[in-house]
C-alpha cells in the first residue's frame, strides 16, 4: 500500500480525464470487518468481542504521518476522558513495534495500539480499503459505522466526543480548548 501525496495526484488526474470515483474505504452506514490482532503488549483483540462490551472506535495510522501525529493527542484526549469498560478506543499501527513504542511516548499514546504491519500484509487496513491515515472509524455495537473520517476533521472528533458523552451519560464537554487553534480539516 501506498500512503503518500503521488497516490492522491494519480486519483486526482484519473477524475479530471473522467474516471468514476469508487468507494476507498468503509464509509458511514457500511458494517466493519471483523478482524484480531495483536496489541503491542500481545494480547489479542477481536473487533466482535469488543463491541460485546460497547462501541469502538478504530484510528488508523502510520507513524511518520504529520497528521497522525497531530491527531492522536486529540484521541487521547478522547480515551483519558471516556475511558472505561464500555467503550474501546484503540489505534491501529501500520508500523512494526519498536517503532509504534517511540511514537506513543512521543505523542503521549497511552490507548491500546494494535499492530497491522506491512511485512503481513496490512491484512486489516487492506480489508477496510485504506487509501489515506489517519481514518478514524467509530463502529457501534452492532458493527455498523456510524462516522468514517480520514485525515483531521474537527467535526467528526466532535461528533465522537458527544456519542461517547451521551453513550457513558455524562455532560458534553467541548473537546478542543478556546486557547488551541485548531483547523477544521487536515487531509491525511
Amino acid at each position: 500500500m501506498f500512503y503518500n501525496m503521488d497516490v492522491s495526484i494519480l486519483h486526482r488526474i484519473s477524475q479530471y480525464f473522467g474516471a468514476k470515483d469508487r468507494m476507498t474505504h468503509i464509509v458511514a452506514g457500511s458494517v466493519a470487518p471483523d478482524f484480531t490482532l495483536k496489541s503491542l503488549d500481545g494480547k489479542g483483540f477481536s473487533l466482535p468481542t469488543a463491541l460485546e462490551k460497547g462501541p469502538v472506535l478504530l484510528a488508523f495510522f502510520k507513524i511518520g504521518c504529520p497528521t497522525c501525529q497531530y491527531t492522536f493527542p486529540f484521541i487521547e484526549r478522547l480515551y483519558q476522558r471516556f475511558k472505561g469498560p464500555n467503550i474501546s478506543i484503540v489505534g491501529i499501527s501500520q508500523n512494526g513495534a519498536e517503532k509504534t513504542l517511540n511514537f506513543n511516548k512521543e505523542y503521549g499514546v497511552t490507548f491500546a495500539v494494535l499492530l497491522d504491519e506491512e511485512s503481513k500484509g496490512y491484512v486489516v487496513s487492506n480489508a477496510y480499503g485504506l487509501t489515506n491515515v489517519p481514518t478514524i472509524l467509530l463502529v457501534d455495537t452492532d458493527g455498523s459505522v456510524i462516522v468514517s473520517s480520514m485525515g483531521f476533521v474537527k467535526k467528526d472528533l466532535e461528533t465522537i466526543s458527544n456519542y461517547f458523552a451521551e453513550r457513558a451519560k455524562l455532560a458534553k464537554a467541548p473537546l478542543f480548548l478556546p486557547k488551541e487553534s485548531v483547523p477544521a480539516n487536515k487531509p491525511g
